[in-house]
Formats: structure tokens, sequence, C-alpha cells
């Protein structure tokens, strides 16, 4: 028996006066609710704090006999995304009676919510539970409810027979694909439950691949998760878990469409870039022969012993092969042990179909029910099941799958390409175009870890080349030129780049002069301390940009103080004395981590993200702070804050930065500075430079909000340019605003990468490039010899043209009339 001291001061009433019937009807539980008159909640019980909303407007306690206990504060308070809430404990504490649990703002919660009505309410069945407390003023403490506690005997039968229900939303920035339902399957072997996944009509048996592709869940779907049997809350946690994107490494998003390419006499395809790159080569036409299987079989016996030995040899050379860490090999795996796959095969062989009748029957079954599910990127991963039915068939047939040979140097063209053909080629190959496919295809993911260009979507009459022509693929433009007329200009193109590149990389530990003798700074982007060596071996000459995110993705917890200050410490090793321009953590909806959840958000690129995450949770930016400090020294660090749009925001952690140095003994000021990505931070630069040392312009999201072009848009990507003039003139605001106060201004967006927008940004007044490692000898080569004046006149009238195309036909007419002699 345990008894349940008031949480807070205030009315207490029955739950039926609850304005709201989830609680009214007690649809989460029976308990009482009160009216507060305080603003602290505290705990009523010894427990353990089991969870607490992102919000902190609710927390959950597990009570000592198991029971949960969920105090919500106020009605629809979720909807104040966390402002004037304060949680004073942290999942996993325990807690005694009267322990504070959360601070509100009683007058401001009382404003701006539907009612401040505080129900505490028994989310578990099968306790007991007596009201002591109704219609009365109580005071924390004050004895409200009785739970009486389940006995062992009842408790081990309950969880026998334990039946769990629960809605989850599907996270995963591709819905539920080859990978995560892998993942879904491998965690459940160990589970004693039965557990099904529900979804547009259709339920699966979630232990089978094939039936999760099935349910086509997307982004955003919302499945009912059910489970029986003795682990049935840990897996239906377990899938919760894997569904929200719990580890899984950054997906690739589906690729923008090909840049307009113009038009050519000749023949010349179209598609997307899969893998970028350009290749010049002959054609090698890969065309699979089908395997043939006889029909009816000699047994069932037989056929079934030929079949599972066949399963076993392709399962077997699966887990020899690996696949670098792609995750090809264990989605390959988990199809390869589907129970329904297999259920299906046994079927056909028990009416008297052969092994490999049966296999191919149970996989055209398999791949019907995922295209029918009419999901883009579930569709690219029938490649997958064709692949892994193709291997089972050689395996029947005791033949070696029909691989493709292309000779060195040679451009593949097939109608599509399995993983395991592509790991045929991919040493020999210059280049693949698909017909079909993709860009979150495996091959894709193989193809561009491995750096071969690749385009796919290209149309069947890219079949139609004939074999050994010669033809140019050039995926940064999604296209393949057929004409052999083009043949020589894209040789010349090919080879003029190779020179300039070992040019470029020749004399790249040399300063980038102007041809005054003033000096831009070429700095890289960095994310880990492997790129800092290799930036220091490309020549730039800091670090512009760190992504302290690195640290902070794809894992369970939070990093550490200590962890975070190793990291910081190596990367300025290796950086050997040049600045580090460190940004604080720059997450938000769009990029989920487990420890920290996030509220769904319809638009999260406008939603809760960079310094707006930040100062909702000081905590975390103050341990980063403080890592910071003691990880780079003094004469090295920057520190740079992401996504202000206003001077309030950083003046915020400018006081939490101080405050942190000095209570560390820290003597030197370190240098505090803002990103301009937005408009807003573009337009009122010069209040920010009130507070900041200095700006770093972020192109890419100074880009997207702009010109309204979302770059993860399939749709719009291609329009997102950051030569367009009005992004220019953003720019231009920003260096204007910055000038008042002599604050300088470098950038670090993906613009800095592009050599040829450099003279325009000199031109702007842009005194620091940080661009990505491998290009910064380019970039510093492009800056060589520039003449200032030049680049000013180019600049203003850059800024006159009406759209990106008009700035760049401007920088290609100039080209090296901005030099010096």
């Amino acid at each position: 028996m345990i008894r349940l001291g008031a949480p807070v001061r205030g009315w207490a009433m029955p739950l039926e006066e609850v304005p709201d019937p989830v609680f009214a009807e007690r649809m989460m539980g029976d308990g009482i609710a009160i009216d507060p008159l305080d603003n602290l909640i505290v705990a009523p019980a010894d427990a353990t704090v089991a969870a607490i909303a992102p919000t902190a407007h609710a927390v959950t306690l597990r009570l000592a006999n198991g029971a949960h206990l969920l105090i919500h504060i106020g009605l629809d308070t979720v909807q104040l995304g966390g402002e004037g809430f304060e949680a004073c404990v942290a999942v996993g504490d325990p807690v005694f009676a009267g322990t504070p649990l959360i601070r509100f703002d009683l007058e401001g919660v009382a404003r701006r919510a539907k009612s401040l009505i505080t129900p505490i309410v028994l989310i578990d069945a099968g306790f007991s539970l007596a009201i002591e407390a109704l219609d009365r003023l109580v005071a924390p403490g004050d004895i409200m409810m009785i739970v009486e506690g389940r006995s062992p005997a009842q408790t081990r039968q309950e969880r026998r027979e334990a039946s769990v229900e629960r809605r989850i939303v599907v996270l995963l920035p591709n819905g539920l694909h080859a990978r995560p339902a892998a993942r879904i399957v491998n965690r459940l072997k160990s589970a004693s439950a039965q557990v099904t996944i529900a979804a547009n009509g259709r339920s699966a048996d979630a232990r089978s691949m094939v039936a999760l592709l099935a349910l086509g869940l997307e982004q955003g779907s919302e499945p009912l998760v059910s489970a029986a049997g003795p682990d049935a809350e840990l897996a239906v946690a377990a899938v919760a878990a894997l569904l929200q994107g719990a580890g899984e490494a950054d997906e690739p998003a589906a690729a923008a469409p090909p840049r307009p390419v113009p038009a050519r006499a000749g023949p010349l395809f179209r598609g997307l870039c899969a893998s970028p790159g350009i290749a010049i080569g002959p054609v090698a036409q890969y065309r699979p022969a089908a395997i043939r299987v006889a029909c009816d079989g000699a047994g069932i016996e037989t056929e079934a012993h030929a079949l599972d030995a066949a399963i076993a040899a392709v399962g077997a050379a699966l887990r020899r092969a690996g696949d670098g860490g792609n995750g090809v090999a264990d989605a390959h795996l988990a199809i390869l042990e589907d129970p329904e796959l297999i259920g299906g095969a046994r079927a056909e062989i028990a009416a008297g179909r052969s092994a490999g009748h049966a296999w191919r029957t149970a996989a055209e079954t398999a791949a019907r029910a995922i295209r029918a599910t009419g999901n883009s990127l579930l569709i690219e991963r029938i490649a997958d099941l064709e692949d892994v039915e193709r291997q089972v068939l050689a395996q029947l047939g005791g033949a070696a799958p029909d691989l493709p040979e292309v000779p060195q140097g040679a451009i593949l063209i097939a109608e599509d390409l399995l993983p395991s053909q592509f790991l045929a080629l991919r040493s020999t190959a210059a280049g693949i175009v698909t017909a079909a496919g993709g860009t979150t295809s495996h091959v894709a993911i193989l193809a561009a870890s491995t750096g071969i260009p690749m385009l796919v979507a290209a149309g069947p009459a890219i079949l139609g080349v004939p074999e050994g022509r010669r033809i140019v693929l050039d995926c940064d433009a999604g296209s393949v030129d057929t004409n052999p007329a083009e043949l020589a200009a894209a040789e010349r193109r090919v080879a003029a780049r190779e020179t300039q590149r070992r040019a470029a990389s020749a004399r790249a530990r040399e300063p980038s002069r102007l041809a005054d003798g003033s000096t831009v700074h070429v700095y890289a982007n960095l994310g880990c301390e492997g790129d800092a060596l290799r930036a220091v071996a490309a020549g730039a000459e800091g670090c512009g940009l760190l992504r302290t995110e690195f640290l902070f993705l794809d894992r369970a917890s939070e990093p550490s103080e200590e962890e975070q200050i190793r990291a910081y410490a190596a990367i300025a090793a290796a950086l050997d004395g040049r600045p580090l321009i460190v940004r604080t953590l720059d997450i938000g909806g769009d990029k989920p981590i487990p420890y920290l959840p996030f509220p769904r958000e319809e638009n999260p690129a406008l939603g809760q993200r960079g310094i707006r995450h930040s100062l909702d949770h000081p905590e975390l930016l103050r341990t980063q702070l403080r890592a910071i400090l003691r990880g780079v020294p003094a004469a090295q660090c920057r520190i740079m804050v992401p996504m202000v749009i206003e001077r309030d925001e950083l003046r915020a952690v400018r006081d939490w930065l101080e405050a942190e140095r000095a209570a560390m003994g820290v003597a030197e000021r370190i240098p505090l500075g803002a990103m301009i990505e937005t408009p807003a931070a573009a337009l009122l630069a010069a209040s920010l430079a009130e507070e900041a040392d200095f700006f770093s312009i972020g192109t890419n999201d100074l880009t997207q909000y702009a010109l309204a072009c979302d770059r993860g848009n399939p749709a719009t990507a291609g329009r997102a340019d950051s030569l367009h003039p009005a992004v220019l003139r953003l720019i231009q605001a920003a260096i204007n605003g910055a000038r008042g106060l002599g604050r300088p201004v470098g950038m670090c967006g993906g613009l800095a990468s592009d050599p040829a927008a450099v003279p325009i940004l000199i031109g702007l007044g842009v005194i620091e490039l940080s661009a990505a490692p491998g290009i910064v000898p380019e970039i510093k080569a492009a800056v060589r010899g520039l003449r200032r004046e030049a680049c000013v006149a180019l600049a203003e009238r850059a800024l006159c043209c009406s759209s990106a195309g008009e700035v760049r036909a401007l920088l290609a007419s100039h080209g090296l009339r901005l030099k010096g002699d």
C-alpha cells in the first residue's frame, strides 16, 4: 500500500469535473485533479522519475510497487512549447515525498492555457486506487489517494498475459525502408513477445521484413504497434525507438533534380545525380541473363532441403563479404531470413513446386505488395529483394551469380543495378548509368561512398546506346552526352580541370594574396579530428566552422563535458595553433536525437533549432561552453552562435560565456560571433554588431530562407542558387552593417566552396572563406592575384542582375580579366 500526498496546494476535485474528455472519461486512468494555487509540483511519494515531457508540462513517476503516476500540469499546455515550465529533476532520478519536480509560471500559464486544472492519474491497470481527498483545499503532502500493489504471483501472471498497444509517429526521414526494417527484425529476435504493426488497412508481423516494407510507412505515419507476451512492453518500446530514428545514421535525402543542361546537338540523356562526378569512357551495356527454374519439384522433402541449403550458403557469403558499414548486408540478411518470404516459399513447395520456382514466386509476391504501397523509396528497395532472389536461385542452380564484367575505365549502362552486381564492378567502372533506379537506393549509397559517378532514372532509351561508344557522363549536370562532336571539348575540360587541381594542390601551403598584397584567409569547415588533419594538409589556414553536432548525433545519451573537452582539444592540436571557430550546437526538429526529444514540427527549418534550442536548454549550452574553454587554447579559440536573428539572443550567450570564463579563471577574452543565416540577421547586422565580435555568413540557410526554396525538396532545391542577386544583396547588407563597428565578416556556407564565386565575395567585402577541406587549394588559387577594384566592380554589376543565371553568365564573361598582371 502506498499513500500519495498532494503534489501542490490547491482545490482537489474528481476527474469527472476536468473539462477534457481524455481525463474526465478516465481514458488515461483513474485519479483526481487539483486546481493549483502554487507554482511548484512536488513528489507525492517516494518514486523514480520515469518520464518528463520535452516541454516539462508533465511528469510520470514509477512508484515503489511498479505503478506509474502521471501529473499533467494544466490542459493543452503542450501547445505552450515549454514556455513557463522548468523541470527540477531528470529521467531516472530517485525522488522522495516532497522533492520538487517542476516549477511553472502560475500566472503566465493561466493566461495562455485552456485551464490550470492538473490531473493526477494512475496510468497502470491492475492496481486498486482509493480516493481520500475530494472537494476540499489540500496542501502538499496531504494524503489524497492510496494505491494497493499487486502480489508477485499476480505480476508474473500478468506479464505472461501482458498485451501492450501504442500508436507511434514514424520519424525516419525516408520512412520505414530496408535498413530500419532489418533493425526491427534483428532487435525482436531475443524478445519473448508476438509483435504486430498495423497501418493503412494492413497488419504485419514485425519479424517479417517483407511484411514491414509492404505497410508503406512514411515519415509522419502513425502505425499501431501491438505486442503480447512477457516482453511486450520492452518490445513495443524497442520498435518505437527504431521507428523514431534510433540507430539510424544520417540517411541520404532525396537528391535535388539535375541542373538544367543547355541544349546541344546530338543524343543527350538526362537523369538524377546519385553520386557526383564526371567520367568519359566507352559504354559497357549490362544485361544479366534470366535464371531459369523448373516449375515442378522432385518431392517436398528434397526441395525443402535444397532451399534451406541455398539460403544458408547465401547467408554465409553475405556475412563473410560485409558491405563497409552501409547496412546493405544486414538488409539482405533480414530479407533472406524473412519468415513470410520463407513461409511463402514453403507453401509453394508443399504444393509440389520446385525450390527455385517457390522462392521466385514468394519474392515476386512480396515485390508486388511493396510496389502496391506507391512509396517511391520502398519501391527502390525492391532491387534488394530481387538481389537476394537471384543469389538464392544461382545457389540452387549450382552456378555463380551472373555478375557484370566491365573493362577498366568503361561506363556501365544497365536497366538497374543490384548491390551484389555493383560490388563486382566497383574497381573497374569509371561511371554508372541506369535507366531506372533512385537516388536513395542501396547502390546509390555504395556509389557515393566509393566515389564512382552515378546517374539514375535516365530512361529506357539509354539502353540503346551502342556498346563501346565513348560518352560523357556529367553527374553534376545530370546528363549523358553521346554526341561524338562533344567528346573532344569534354576531354579538354576534364583535362584542364585536373591540371588546375594539381597546380592548386602544389601551391596549397602558400598564402592566398590579392594583387595589392592583402590576404584573404582560406579556412576549412570541419566535423572531426580527421577533417582537421586533412584540412591542414590541404593548406587550410584555420577552421572557419567546427560543426559540433558530430559529438551529439548517432548516440543514446548526451556527451559528457570531459568527452567534449577531449574532442575539441584533439581538433585544436591537429590545427597546430591555427584559429578554430567552434559553432555551438545546431540541432532541431529536423535532426532528432533520442535523449533530447523534440515535439513534432510542421516545418523544422522554422522551428526550435540553433540558438533557440540552446536558450531553452541553458545547461546543455553552458556545459558546451565550459568544454570549449577547457579544450581549446584561448589564443586559438573563437565561438560562433547559429541561427541568430536579434541582439538579445547573442547577449544571453555572452552573459553565460563570461560567467563560465570568470568561474574558470580564463584571463583572455574569447571572441563571440554570430552566423548570418536569416534575412533578419542580415538586415539587423548593425544591431548585432554591438554584441558580436565577428560574423560568418551561412549561405545554405540564408539562400533557402531568402528564396523560399527548401533545399531538401526536389521540386525547389535546384532553384536554391546562392548567387541569386537577392542573396547577394543580403550578404551586402550584412557586411555594410558590420562595417560601422569594424566587425570582420567571413563566410562558411556552400558558396565559399565555389571557386567561381570568389571574385564576387571579395568584391562584396568578405575577408575570410571557409570551404570543404578538399576544395581549399582551389579556393586559394582562385583568390591569388585578383584585383580588388575589379572584384568590387564585378560585385556591383552582379547586384544589378535579375537572376542567378545572369550572375553566373557575368562571371563566365570576365574570367582572368579579374587577375592582375
